[in-house]
């Protein structure tokens, strides 16, 4: 009998474009040779050109979905996205309390399009009650800025925000440079130790789900049995690679080349 496959868990929304969460999620743990498996947090109407509608799950839906899961199928690493509400939130850190496995928490504020995913108590609840069982959490400038309340705009910010991130009890704070100006770099904080990530911008309108993308390519990694650093280092070059090869779909914002090679 062959080696069992590592497997990874997403907690996310659907993306019916296919381009972000739980559906970019799959496709990506598929692509790095992982068995994914997901949980749907909450339903949303959007294309690449604008988000219409986002209607979240009961919390006790999610909660058995979990469950059901964990009773089965137990992955080897998780991951979660756009989570929508505090009642959520809360639902998937009660759960968090008995994993035995990473969770990579990627917090989810704001649409590519712009749309509010994570309210104000929903922010608190992610904070106070999830982040503290988060192997690694991986916010975007705003993100950071939101989670720290610093101004994060260059990558003394950025090592500020992690620090102050950190403290939440997260054992790792991954704040990535998208939104810097010139070429991106990435800082993690881990173990008391810094790592920084550099790449070449990518210059294209089609960057939709680039962060569920990366931060479920790192998952992936997780449950592969890759270090932290190794699997950030070999997460970011495969999303600088997918967002260089998209496939050019759509009117808007389009999805990154989820079947982009990975790095050695």
């Amino acid at each position: 009998m062959s080696a069992r496959r590592p497997i990874a868990l997403t907690i996310a929304g659907s993306d019916p474009s296919g381009g972000a969460g739980i559906q970019a999620d799959l496709k990506t743990f598929h692509q790095f040779g992982v068995y994914g498996e997901a949980v749907i947090a909450a339903v949303t109407v959007q294309n690449t050109a604008r988000v219409e509608r986002v209607e979240s799950l009961s919390a006790e839906l999610v909660t058995r979905q979990i469950r059901a899961l964990l009773d089965d199928i137990p992955p080897d690493a998780a991951k979660t996205g756009a989570l929508g509400s505090a009642e959520i939130v809360r639902a998937v850190a009660a759960e968090a309390r008995e994993f035995t496995f990473p969770l990579v928490v990627d917090p989810v504020m704001v649409s590519t399009h712009g749309i509010p995913l994570l309210a104000e108590p929903a922010l608190r609840a992610l904070y106070d009650e999830l982040l503290p069982w988060a192997a690694l959490v991986t916010p975007n400038l705003p993100e950071a800025a939101a989670l720290s309340g610093l101004e994060v705009g260059d990558v003394d910010g950025m090592r500020r925000a992690a620090e102050r991130i950190a403290a939440s009890g997260a054992r790792a704070v991954l704040v990535k440079g998208g939104h810097l100006a010139g070429d991106p770099v990435d800082v993690l904080f881990s173990g008391g130790h810094w790592f920084e990530f550099t790449a070449t911008r990518v210059n294209t309108r089609h960057t939709h789900g680039t962060g569920c993308a990366y931060s479920a390519a790192i998952t992936a990694g997780l449950a592969l049995g890759w270090d932290l650093p190794e699997a950030v280092r070999r997460g970011r070059l495969w999303i600088t690679e997918a967002i260089r090869t998209n496939p050019g779909l759509g009117s808007g914002s389009g999805p990154i080349n989820h079947f982009a090679a990975l790095a050695p």
